[in-house]
């Protein structure tokens, strides 16, 4: 048994160095190695430079984001779960229900046979032909024609629900199925979530205090830059609109999520992801949305952002893994990253793939 724990934890050893250091995966250079002043006593130059700082910046960016594309294939996937879960329970009510109908049909069934028996086992329209009494004749005609009608309609809804009832297991069985699929894809975008904001925190862990506050300025200025060239283009020169009733009401409810952390898969009330930040508060303003910001650029109708007006969703990067919600003036409010707090950001301090309304 020592062997076997000793051997599993080995294979997850190598497959966590595996995943981090893969090409493809989000894997990241190390720390640049410090200066030969790094050993120097207080007071000494800094053990980075702003170039080796910006290099950190950027790598800790890019495991966020790939985080970020993993917390959304994480997210999906669980939300495809819950809804397979609710088609399960009600399949298996239907089940339940076509297997009791079944029981009540082969009752009458049995019902109809046990009337032929005690008639003398002979079928009905022998009985009739044997009769000498006209008007018993005649009346047993109309009996005949209701009894056969009513074997063929018995006949009829046991043979229907017999084929609801297997394909309701069936469908059950499917469903079970994509449940399956869709919880390993969970496990594995946990997996990958996991290893790539642990690689980020590992970066930063290496840096000291006062690099860390470098870095942050660091991430402050590109932001900045981002924005000024953005506001710089154009691009907001004509942005003008007014928000909408629910467009307001969603406004309402994301900014004053504002200062609450970041968790990943986190829809609320205490912290958020991105999109679980931007879902929530369309539902709150009673418009339902996608969860995913992916399955929120795929499905929610897209406008220029010429034409965009606070409520609106901003959604960023060429994966759609990030998603704000245009307040106005140039600004977003958005859920940024692990480590981060909802916070209000310049609607341009990343890159633009495009904007979607959900209400128009």
């Amino acid at each position: 048994m020592n062997r076997r724990h000793c051997a599993t934890a080995a294979i997850t050893l190598v497959c966590a160095l595996a995943l981090l250091t893969s090409t493809g995966q989000a894997a990241a250079a190390p720390v640049p190695d410090p200066s030969p002043s790094s050993s120097s006593p207080a007071g000494s130059p800094p053990r980075y430079s702003n170039a080796d700082l910006e290099e950190v910046r950027q790598q800790i960016e890019t495991l966020y984001r790939k985080a970020g594309a993993a917390t959304d294939a994480y997210n999906l996937a669980e939300e495809q779960t819950k809804k397979q879960s609710g088609e399960i329970v009600k399949l298996a009510k239907a089940i339940v229900d076509g297997q009791a109908r079944i029981t009540v049909l082969k009752d009458q069934a049995g019902a109809q046979a046990r009337e032929q028996y005690r008639s003398g086992g002979l079928p009905p329209g022998a009985q009739l032909a044997l009769s000498s009494d006209p008007k018993l004749f005649l009346d047993g005609i109309n009996k005949v024609r209701q009894s056969q009608q009513a074997s063929k309609s018995l006949l009829t809804d046991l043979n229907q629900t017999q084929e609801d009832l297997e394909t309701y297991t069936q469908d059950a069985s499917a469903n079970w199925e994509k449940l399956e699929t869709n919880r390993v894809k969970q496990a594995k975008a946990k997996k990958k979530i996991n290893a790539q904001i642990k690689a980020a925190e590992k970066l930063e862990s290496r840096l000291e205090t006062t690099e860390r506050e470098r870095l942050r300025r660091l991430e402050r200025d590109a932001a900045d830059r981002a924005q000024a060239a953005w506001l710089s283009s154009g691009a907001v020169k004509d942005v003008s609109g007014e928000a909408s009733e629910s467009g307001a009401a969603a406004v309402a409810f994301a900014t004053a999520q504002i200062g609450k952390p970041y968790v990943w898969g986190a829809e609320g009330p205490g912290s958020y992801d991105c999109s679980g930040l931007t879902s929530q508060a369309w539902l709150a303003a009673k418009r339902p949305i996608p969860r995913t910001s992916q399955e929120q650029w795929r499905l929610l109708p897209r406008i220029d952002i010429q034409d965009m007006r606070p409520g609106d969703l901003i959604i960023y990067h060429a994966d759609a893994s990030h998603v704000g919600m245009y307040v106005g003036d140039g600004a977003i409010v958005h859920s940024p990253r692990p480590g981060r707090h909802v916070t209000l950001a310049g609607a341009g301090s990343m890159k633009i793939l495009g904007v979607v309304r959900p209400d128009k």
